[in-house]
């Protein structure tokens, strides 16, 4: 029987090699005045940010430019909305990573506000965001986060006490979201491993979600279908194929499809308090403890008997895709989930994925992790003692 679901609108998509080149005449769909948010040095260096600033000098459009370094903080955006709050800006542009199209995400939002992004963020402030915002624009440089196609901005204060929290409202989805593999091709290795292993994170864990649909099932079986055989040649041998960089971003692209409208699991869970209290990428985080996590959640399905049978039969779906196999593969289950874990753990170890006791975590430190974690949209409860296990084998 198919299940009750609710599904959330997308952007305005326009996806392929060379489309940057529409993001002119769009602006100019929004006014004259346009605020570019880019991250620290990446569009610098590939000399994409020279040729946009040149493009739109030419049509005599007024621009303001405004880096962010890592992950965006309340006060970031809180600065940058305070500062081009009586600019007149027409439209907000984020061409960056993640955290790049979360922050443009996030002044977009609070421009017309005059107040701090504290008191709408979830399980900080009280206030809860009306929609209002300037129009804003999603050009991912990365294949990771999928925020160019949700509806919240991920805000971080990192440290003791830290948090990871988002603004959230229907309305914040991007207008338009442009997807160009051209400028992915730049993204180093390291990246593009942690990105990539973040957005099949996302495929995965939405997929499996107890809150998964068939639409999301059908999107989230494309996406780990395009990434499955692009992943590694894109962190070595076919970094600048744009075949390969377009199926990487196909799958970030359809990731955040999913996880707005189907949830996540557990690495999830997890990677917000540890984001929140140490300085470690969020896509190293999913990355590095995806098979322990993926693992563990199949061990506890098996215990399970006829209940954990569905859950059990999409793992074994996706470990049937990773092998090539057909669905209808005469494989036993147990096969294809033993070919789903062993792919896992060979990703984490040929992408060279760092352990968390690479930033700082310790054994002292998984506590607090596990209290302050929770298992979203888990296709399975998992109790403390699970998840601290889940969290030592990658220590």
């Amino acid at each position: 029987m198919i299940p009750s679901f609710n599904f959330a609108r997308i952007p305005h998509i326009i996806f392929g090699p060379g489309k940057l080149v529409n993001l002119y005449s769009l602006i100019s769909q929004y006014g004259k005045s346009v605020l570019i948010v880019v991250g620290a040095s990446s569009l610098k260096k590939s000399g994409k940010l020279d040729e946009i600033q040149m493009n739109l000098g030419d049509k005599m459009i007024n621009y303001h430019v405004i880096e962010v370094k890592g992950e965006p903080s309340p006060s970031m955006v809180d600065e940058a909305a305070k500062k081009y709050r009586n600019k007149s800006i027409d439209l907000v542009v984020g061409i960056g990573g993640g955290s790049v199209t979360d922050a443009g995400k996030a002044i977009s939002a609070m421009i017309p506000k005059v107040e701090s992004i504290k008191n709408y963020l979830e399980g900080v402030g009280t206030k809860i965001h009306d929609g209002q915002k300037i129009p804003y624009i999603a050009i991912p440089t990365t294949s990771g986060t999928g925020s160019e196609a949700t509806k919240n901005a991920v805000i971080s204060e990192i440290g003791k006490g830290g948090f990871k929290k988002s603004l959230r409202h229907d309305n914040l989805i991007p207008d338009v979201a442009i997807i160009d593999p051209e400028l992915m091709i730049s993204c180093p290795p390291s990246v593009t491993a942690a990105c990539g292993m973040d957005a099949f994170t996302q495929l995965l864990e939405s997929y499996v979600s107890s809150k998964a649909n068939p639409i999301t099932d059908a999107l989230a079986y494309s996406g780990m279908k395009y990434m499955k055989d692009a992943l590694i040649p894109a962190c070595s041998h076919k970094s600048s194929d744009i075949n390969i960089r377009s199926s990487m971003a196909y799958g970030s692209l359809i990731s955040g499809m999913t996880l707005a409208n189907a949830g996540l699991g557990i690495v999830h869970g997890l990677a917000s308090p540890i984001g929140a209290n140490f300085i470690i990428p969020h896509g190293v985080v999913c990355g590095t403890i995806l098979a322990e996590a993926t693992k563990m959640n199949i061990k506890i399905l098996k215990k399970m008997g006829s209940e954990g049978k569905i859950s059990l039969k999409k793992y074994a779906d996706i470990g049937a895709l990773l092998s090539n196999e057909p669905l209808n593969t005469e494989k036993k289950l147990s096969e294809n989930l033993s070919i789903l874990i062993k792919t896992l753990e060979n990703w984490t170890y040929v992408l060279d994925l760092d352990k968390l006791s690479k930033y700082g975590i310790s054994y002292d430190d998984i506590k607090n992790v596990v209290e302050n974690s929770g298992l979203k949209n888990n296709p399975v409860n998992l109790d403390k003692k699970d998840i601290i296990e889940i969290l030592e084998n990658r220590l």
